[in-house]
């Protein structure tokens, strides 16, 4: 009995309705935004207990200031790259069947993926599940039309379940996506080849990623802490001092409390004290900005920037840095946090949407930034693999995102 018989026999014991699954071709299956059933709610009774990461807790601290630094670094760098697509090594451009126009038509549909995105949009969404919680889920459905193959949808990759046993057998369901209504709709099986999952430091012990948000969780809640006792500090709503009467009575001692609330507290006015003895102030801190913790903040920073493999420097902690350091800084950041995703992202796009889904082989699909960020050094080595007769004119305009010169020059004959 394979795991489809299984979903639609439970969900017919359940709910006593048939889990059908006959869906349009190029037709969307997965649910849009489930978790808008159960959205994310802040605690009632105002207590600061540590919370849990969980899917909700996880994106509820990707929109604080530093968290987001730190994503949108990595995201809108990848998701506004320059990017191809070419045919594969291994296979000669020239005896691929319909190269350009194959070619064509996946690139337009990676520019077009639905009705409603862009390849940025699309993107955007998948990589920041990808760095929050270390899943990106894409939906892939074939459309039978040559000109636009298929269609993409961002899917929320914390509503996806994993079937550990998969054999390998692609007419099995290997995900299901657990939507939260009741009934047949509760539980959608996909095929290995209709969903793209991506995992951030996959591991034996788990079929789910770990993202970097996971990884920094507990010191970002520390930071949040210690941000918030600050903020309370800073704008005198902690109290940091008293005042001490010597010799007082009681009396005194209330009659002065009750002036000081009616008379003198948030007047603005000068209070004229007359007594025998100076009243003395007592400070429980130094009335300093080493009150604020602000060292201790500071290195909550540092270990959110190692979580996300960034320098501190971009997370705004730019103390001690000069121009080489800085730029020695964004190139480690570019070769630690950037590329391992960005590659991860191409590798899929390759290996699920054009071999899989399609079974378009020959293609891969490539970020054109990756290889040299710097344009006049990947031109110097280009030209140099030129003249030493390496590459040919054609790969190297390949290697761009370029028509081959032989085509190119056949088609101005031509017209």
């Amino acid at each position: 009995m394979g795991v489809r018989t299984m979903v639609k026999d439970v969900w017919e014991k359940l709910a006593g309705v048939e889990a059908a699954v006959d869906v349009a071709v190029g037709e969307r299956k997965t649910s849009m935004l489930p978790s808008i059933f159960t959205p994310y709610q802040a605690g009632r009774t105002g207590q600061s207990a540590l919370p849990k990461p969980t899917p909700a807790n996880l994106r509820k601290f990707a929109e604080t200031p530093v968290v987001r630094r730190a994503i949108n670094v990595v995201k809108d760098k990848i998701a506004s790259m320059d990017w191809q697509v070419r045919v594969r090594r291994g296979y000669d451009a020239a005896s691929v069947a319909d190269a350009t126009a194959r070619l064509n038509a996946l690139r337009l549909c990676l520019e077009e993926p639905n009705a409603a995105d862009s390849f940025r949009v699309l993107w955007e969404q998948v990589l920041e599940d990808l760095i929050v919680g270390g899943f990106g889920a894409v939906e892939m459905e074939a459309t039978g039309d040559a000109a636009r193959p298929f269609h993409l949808w961002a899917v929320d990759g914390a509503t996806i379940q994993i079937d550990s046993k998969w054999d390998g057998d692609p007419s099995k369901p290997r995900y299901a996506q657990a939507t939260g209504q009741l009934g047949r709709e509760g539980l959608i099986p996909l095929l290995d080849d209709e969903l793209m999952y991506l995992r951030l430091n996959p591991r034996t012990h788990t079929p789910f990623g770990l993202g970097r948000l996971e990884v920094a969780f507990e010191t970002v809640n520390q930071f949040l802490s210690a941000n918030r006792y600050a903020g309370r500090l800073a704008s005198n709503s902690v109290v940091q001092y008293a005042l001490w009467l010597n010799e007082a009575t009681p009396e005194q001692h209330d009659r002065l409390i009750r002036w000081w609330q009616d008379e003198i507290e948030g007047t603005g006015r000068v209070p004229l004290l007359s007594c025998e003895q100076k009243p003395e102030v007592l400070r429980f801190a130094g009335g300093t900005d080493a009150d604020l913790r602000l060292a201790w903040q500071e290195m909550l920073i540092r270990l959110i920037a190692n979580a996300f493999e960034l320098p501190p420097m971009l997370l705004g902690l730019q103390t001690g840095l000069t121009r080489s350091t800085a730029g020695e800084m964004a190139d480690e950041a570019f070769q630690s946090a950037i590329i391992p995703v960005a590659k991860l992202l191409a590798e899929h796009i390759t290996r699920d949407l054009f071999a899989k889904k399609l079974g378009w082989r020959e293609f891969e699909f490539c970020f054109n930034d990756l290889e040299s960020r710097d344009e006049t050094e990947e031109v110097q080595i280009q030209t140099t693999l030129l003249k030493a007769g390496v590459l040919t004119i054609d790969e190297v305009r390949q290697m761009r995102g370029l028509a081959p010169l032989t085509s190119t020059v056949t088609q101005e004959v031509a017209q």
